[in-house]
């Protein structure tokens, strides 16, 4: 007897009847879909304390308690700053100081907070606030009710005091959970501030081609376990393993709600080694065979991209192409202008401009949230590796790396380089290397002298057409990781052994005494750079504030002159002269610095000052 099964991936029966080339019925090899959990920020205002009693110290009355306050919610740990009080005083130590935690729903039943008493070096007391009881707030026009809680010490004080706190977790803002330049979702925490769906993202997995071994089987030959793991949003998509395949076809489609389109998808691909364990029934890991991200800003709407990608690794050897992966992906919008609207809207909800984080505690708390997505994640069943939510949100993007650095530095010179070209475009004119151009910006110069009001009118209409016709000449296809631009090919393998070396350093002496004469090599340019960015502004302050009296004696006689010769001579006269000297022909010029060169030069700075 022959059975066929026809049907679509909507049908009852197919999550079933997909499992013939995926290993049958094991877990760690099935189809899943993930969402990761729901983050809130919750703030703790610690504002102060009373009645507290401490506890029996040597000399209690003659010392001065330094108090501050920890409060703890599950792994995260943070302090208050340090208040002293005199003994001989009633005033109660008051700190107004915020801590902010990530939350994740279902919360953690308890914070717990506790006064400690630094000079003695035990805890007055400790209370705990039910975090699920907590206010929630949307906005910060209405503060959250204040309480107080009484603090219980040892078993000789059952009440060491009172503390009065303000606790609320916050809806308004957007807990960021990945990396900022991979971000997939920017909405707030509150459901009541989402707005509804501009569009809709279908994904259809088809399958990857020409992969490379990753382990051995049977200690003979060569295998690859494949699956794809793809994340925007909340959501992650699994699709099921295929066993010993280094063709796969997965043929799975997923769709997602696009709130913003500039936001992107990360799609990555794995090696399945969860399914076999070792000796102590240890589960291995999933090794990495390639990652690629797509931005959805770059799709033109209700248009089907079917394209392959090609899957490349970074190992301590160098980097490597493992295959390539075929996608089809399409982003589809029902109002154009719902989307046109987006771009003039703020990128993050409104509580982050109004009452913003600072940078530090902003990158803490992303930080924070990435380790619980981790640990969520891997309690699934089948469980979510570690090792694969680390490099699909890449949370060692912050580590050192002489790679990213060179890559982040040639993009910086690579943005430069269109001001260098007009720079040296503008040298060639006035230095007369094509007289006939040079002739033509001299009219140029009289028109706008004559017509000023054409101005801008005319610089806009240039850029419009500068810019419609390059339209022709945009990029057809999604774009995917570069290792060009990645400089994977322009390190070294021992600086792309630095790159995946841990936090702490796990290799020898030598290899690190190395590397940090290296980088202090590299710091030594950043600071002698940062030096003379300082000297150039000191330069101008010098001209203001008498360090040097003669050269700002100079300046305010100039000041003067200016002001009497500009009351005087037509401001269109002095820009046309000034034109016209600029554009002089070099006959008329000389090797040597110009006068508000050297003077500019000669103003004093700080870095005579310094140690």
């Amino acid at each position: 007897m022959l059975a066929v099964w026809v049907g679509t991936q909507a049908d009852e029966a197919f999550q079933e009847a997909w499992q013939s080339d995926s290993g049958g019925l094991l877990p760690e090899s099935r189809a899943k879909v993930y969402l990761s959990p729901k983050l809130w920020y919750l703030r703790l205002t610690v504002i102060q304390t009373q009645d507290l009693q401490f506890g029996s110290v040597p000399d209690a009355k003659n010392r001065s308690p330094e108090l501050y306050v920890k409060a703890q919610l599950g792994a995260q740990i943070f302090k208050t700053g340090k208040c002293s009080i005199s003994s001989s005083s009633s005033a109660n130590p008051t700190w107004n100081e915020d801590l902010v935690f990530v939350a994740a729903e279902p919360f953690e039943p308890f914070l717990v907070m506790s006064v400690e008493d630094v000079s003695a070096g035990q805890s007055v007391g400790h209370a705990k606030i039910h975090v699920p009881t907590a206010d929630r707030r949307t906005d910060d026009r209405a503060e959250s009710r204040s309480r107080w809680f009484n603090l219980v010490g040892d078993e000789k004080r059952p009440y060491a005091g009172r503390i009065h706190v303000r606790i609320c977790l916050e809806g308004g803002y957007h807990v960021l959970d990945e990396a900022a330049h991979v971000t997939s979702d920017v909405r707030a925490a509150a459901k009541q501030l989402s707005k509804p769906p501009i569009g809709l993202l279908e994904v259809g997995i088809r399958g990857a081609s020409n992969l490379l071994p990753v382990k051995t089987k049977d200690g003979t030959r060569g295998t690859t376990d494949a699956y794809v793991v793809a994340k925007y949003g909340p959501k992650w998509v699994r699709t099921r393993t295929i066993l010993d395949r280094f063709n796969p076809r997965w043929n799975e489609q997923y769709t997602w709600d696009v709130y913003d389109p500039c936001t992107v998808l990360t799609i990555g691909v794995f090696d399945n080694g969860r399914y076999k364990k070792d000796e102590a029934g240890k589960p291995g890991k999933d090794a990495r065979i390639g990652k690629i991200r797509i931005r959805l800003a770059t799709l033109d709407t209700n248009r089907v991209y079917m394209n392959s990608y090609a899957l490349t690794v970074i190992h301590p050897s160098g980097a490597k192409k493992m295959g390539e992966i075929e996608l089809a992906v399409r982003f589809s919008c029902s109002s154009l202008m719902n989307i046109l609207q987006v771009y003039t809207s703020p990128m993050l909800p409104r509580m982050h401009y109004v009452k913003p984080l600072g940078p530090a505690q902003q990158d803490i708390l992303r930080h924070t949230a990435m380790r619980i997505v981790l640990t969520r994640l891997a309690r699934s069943e089948p469980p979510m590796g570690q090792e694969v939510v680390q490099y699909m949100i890449d949370t060692d993007s912050h580590v050192w790396s002489m790679r990213r650095s060179k890559a982040n530095w040639f993009r910086v010179v690579g943005c430069l380089s269109r001001a260098a070209s007009f720079a040296r475009w503008l040298d060639g004119i006035r230095t007369w290397i094509n007289p006939s151009t040079t002739v033509l910006v001299h009219l140029l110069l009289v028109a706008i002298i004559l017509c000023p009001h054409l101005v801008l009118p005319t610089l806009f209409m240039y850029a419009f057409f500068i810019v419609a016709l390059r339209f022709r000449f945009r990029h057809r296809l999604p774009t995917n990781m570069d290792p060009r631009l990645s400089y994977v090919d322009a390190v070294g393998p021992d600086e792309l052994d630095e790159e995946f070396d841990g936090f702490p350093s796990t290799r020898s002496v030598d290899q690190v005494r190395q590397r940090y004469d290296r980088l202090r090599a590299l710091a030594g340019r950043a600071q002698s750079l940062l030096g003379d960015v300082a000297a150039q502004g000191e330069r101008v302050e010098a001209l203001l504030n008498w360090r040097d009296p003669r050269a700002t004696g100079i300046f305010v006689v100039f000041c003067l002159l200016a002001s009497l010769v500009f009351y005087v001579v037509p401001f269109k006269c002095f820009i046309l002269c000034s034109g016209f000297y600029y554009l002089r022909h070099p006959r008329f010029r000389h090797d040597m610095p110009s006068l508000p060169v050297n003077f500019f030069r000669r103003l004093p700075t700080y870095s005579d000052q310094i140690l």
